[in-house]
């Protein structure tokens, strides 16, 4: 196996132009634990290690820009007001250690059904800036970018870069359930985020389906039952029979399979929970933030 060091964006690109079958790592989190166990034996490691770039990130008017590289730690730290869904889901990525090394960039290029990052990122919103040496770069919505399980839409000589994120302009959860507190991959994770300034919700599933989804028909039913009822005017609370009709739809969205962490009929009643869960946490939130904004 040779491994491959290159100290600039533009030699990681002239590398993998070269080796279409390198496989990038920068913490190598899920990387490094098939190669220990002998499950993937690749010809060519590429470390993006001394790409500094690819540890930058920058604050736009309407979006984050989110290099590749940079780590969950940092996100918990800098980020979360912008990003509160991923920060929270930051938070239950493993150990302290692996959250040090362990990155966003990294999460979309395994692209498990149960990486921790991923149901963040579906119900924020973003675009994934993906690039080759050849054709340059390109950004891919994160609804299409997961393609089957653990494939993407990355073409063999594409790696990417970075990820344009919106930013929060509402309150955001996650939470996910596993086996236990810490160090645990999910059983399966649930992400909830309002958009008050555009008057809809977005979700976000984990490890409930071959590859994270977000549960369209739960965001039809809750937009038209929130602009409906007028509770984005008013911030009354949400009925229970709502969070219900919401729960039951996201539950629905699921197709889970039976494994070692859970069966298919434990991660669709979890999902259920989770999503009735978020929605409380979510609403309250902003019923709160309505109460506290000056009046016009």
């Amino acid at each position: 196996m040779d491994f491959l060091r290159p100290a600039s964006w533009e030699e990681a690109l002239a590398a993998k132009a070269a080796h279409p079958a390198a496989v990038p790592i920068a913490g190598g989190t899920d990387v490094m634990v098939e190669i220990n166990f002998d499950l993937r034996r690749p010809d060519h490691l590429l470390d993006l290690g001394r790409v500094a770039e690819l540890r930058e990130w920058e604050v736009g008017e309407r979006t984050v820009r989110l290099g590749a590289s940079v780590p969950y730690t940092q996100i918990m730290a800098e980020l979360r007001h912008d990003l509160p869904g991923l920060a929270l889901a930051s938070h239950t990525v493993a150990s302290p250690q692996i959250r040090n090394r362990g990155s966003v960039g990294g999460n979309l290029g395994t692209a498990s059904p149960a990486g921790d990052a991923h149901p963040a990122l579906l119900a924020a919103g973003c675009e994934v800036e993906v690039e080759s040496r050849a054709r340059g770069s390109r950004r891919v919505p994160i609804d299409a970018f997961f393609t089957g399980v653990k494939r993407n839409a990355l073409a063999p000589d594409e790696l990417i870069r970075a990820v344009h994120i919106d930013r929060a302009d509402g309150p955001q959860q996650f939470s996910k359930v596993g086996t236990r507190n810490a160090m645990v991959i999910a059983v399966c994770a649930f992400s909830l985020a309002l958009h008050p300034e555009s008057r809809t919700v977005r979700t976000g599933i984990g490890s409930a389906a071959p590859t994270p989804i977000r549960a369209r028909a739960a965001e039809e039913f809750l937009n038209a039952a929130l602009e409906e009822g007028g509770f984005w005017d008013t911030g009354e609370a949400v009925p229970p029979s709502i969070g219900a009709r919401f729960a039951g739809l996201a539950s629905g969205a699921c197709n889970p399979i039976d494994d070692v962490r859970g069966s298919a009929a434990y991660r669709r009643h979890a999902i259920g929970v989770l999503a009735r869960r978020t929605l409380t946490w979510c609403w309250e939130s902003y019923r709160e933030s309505e109460r506290r904004a000056p009046c016009a």
